[in-house]
C-alpha cells in the first residue's frame, strides 16, 4: 500500500481549511430585509438602494440589502415595532412615524422648525442629531444610521386651490397618526383625518380624503397626480425620513460589519442630499405638465406661520424633552431663543 507523502498531506490539509474558510464565510453571509413606505423611485428608495450598493462594497459582496417597498412588510410604525424586536433588520421611514416611539424626535417635526436643506443637514449631522440618535436607541431599541431629505410637505387636494387657512376648511386631509402634525391642522382651524400611509393613495382615489401633505419627490413618486389637481408649497414640515437598524440585529454583526453598516449609512445620507438637489425642480416641472396647479401661501405663509407655532410649539415643549431641549435645536440653527 503506497501512504501519502509529507507534502500531500499538507496540501490536502491546505484545501481543507481554505474550503472550511469559504463555507464559514458563506454561512455568515446575509441578504437584510429593509423595509421601505415609499413606491420606487422617491427618496426612500434612492437612500435604499445607495446603501445597499456601499454595504456591498464595504463587505466584499459578502451581505446585501432587500428593499421591500410601498409599505410590503406593514405600515411604518409597525416596522419600528418589528425593528425593536429584531424580527426585521432595517426599515426606511419618515421621522414623524419614529416620533411616537421616541417623544424627542418631535423636536424636528415642530411646523417651521427646519426652514431648509441646510437646517436638516445641519440638525441631522450634528450634536442634535447625535442626542436624537442615543434617544432613539434608548427609547425603540433602534439606531438610526442614516437620514433621507425629501423636502417640505406641500399639501395637494382635489377640490380647489388653496392659499388661506379659511380656504382648508372644507378639504378633508390625510395626515400621518402623528399628533404634532394633527396639532397642526387643528391650529389651522381643521381635523385632519388620520391614516396609515399605505391607505392613503385608495382613500384620495376613492373620495375618502381630498387631500394630504408630502414632497413634491414623494408626490411624483406615488403618482398622485392621478388623484390630485392642486398643490399648495407650504414649508411647515421638512420631510426628513431615517433609516434605522434592529439595535439587537446591528450587535449580532462582527465590527467590521457594523462599520460598513455604519459607513453605508452615511454614503447614503449624502446621497440623499444630493438626490433632492438634482431632482425636486425637474419633478416639480414634470407634476406641473402632469396638470397639477401649483401656487403659493398668501402673505409669504404668515398667517399660517403664526397659527402654528404659537399654538403648537408651547404644547409640545414638554414632550420633546423641555425648554432647554428647544433652545438648543434653535441655537444650533442660528435662531433667537425661546
Amino acid at each position: 500500500m503506497k501512504f501519502p507523502s509529507k507534502a500531500t498531506k499538507v496540501l490536502s490539509l491546505s484545501l481543507c481549511l481554505a474550503v472550511s474558510a469559504v463555507v464559514s464565510t458563506m454561512a455568515q453571509a446575509k441578504t437584510f430585509k429593509v423595509a421601505v413606505g415609499d413606491a420606487a423611485g422617491g427618496t426612500q428608495h434612492e437612500l435604499g438602494k445607495k446603501f445597499n450598493e456601499v454595504l456591498m462594497e464595504k463587505t466584499g459582496g459578502k451581505h446585501d440589502a432587500k428593499l421591500f417597498m410601498n409599505g410590503q412588510l406593514g405600515s411604518e410604525q409597525d416596522t419600528v415595532n418589528d425593528a425593536a424586536i429584531g424580527t426585521l433588520d432595517f426599515s426606511i421611514l419618515a421621522i414623524n412615524n419614529v416620533t411616537p416611539f421616541s417623544p424627542t424626535v418631535g423636536a424636528l417635526t415642530l411646523p417651521y422648525m427646519i426652514q431648509s436643506l441646510d437646517d436638516a443637514i445641519t440638525l441631522t449631522q450634528g450634536p442634535v442629531g447625535e442626542q436624537l440618535v442615543e434617544n432613539t436607541l434608548r427609547d425603540a431599541g433602534v439606531r438610526i444610521i442614516g437620514w433621507a431629505y425629501s423636502g417640505f410637505r406641500v399639501l395637494t387636494n382635489s377640490k380647489h386651490p388653496v392659499t388661506t387657512p379659511a380656504e382648508l376648511k372644507d378639504v378633508v386631509v390625510r395626515v400621518p397618526k402623528n399628533e404634532i402634525m394633527i396639532d397642526t391642522y387643528k391650529a389651522w382651524g381643521i381635523n385632519a383625518t388620520p391614516m396609515a400611509w399605505s391607505e392613503t393613495f385608495t382613500a384620495l382615489q376613492q373620495g375618502v380624503v381630498d387631500g394630504q401633505d408630502n414632497p413634491y419627490i414623494t408626490v411624483y413618486a406615488m403618482k398622485f397626480d392621478e388623484v390630485q389637481k392642486y398643490v399648495t408649497n407650504l414649508r411647515y414640515l421638512f420631510s426628513i425620513e431615517p433609516l434605522i437598524v434592529s439595535e439587537s440585529v446591528f450587535q449580532d454583526q462582527s465590527a467590521e460589519d457594523q462599520a460598513a453598516i455604519l459607513e453605508a449609512g452615511k454614503a447614503a445620507t449624502a446621497h440623499s442630499a444630493q438626490f433632492l438637489r438634482d431632482q425636486e425642480s425637474k419633478i416639480k416641472a414634470e407634476l406641473t405638465e402632469k396638470g397639477m396647479v401649483i401656487a403659493d401661501p398668501a402673505d409669504n405663509e404668515k398667517e399660517w406661520i403664526d397659527l402654528a407655532t404659537s399654538k403648537v410649539w408651547p404644547k409640545y415643549i414638554d414632550s420633546i424633552g423641555g425648554k432647554d431641549v428647544l433652545n438648543n435645536v434653535l441655537k444650533s440653527l442660528g435662531r433667537d431663543e425661546i
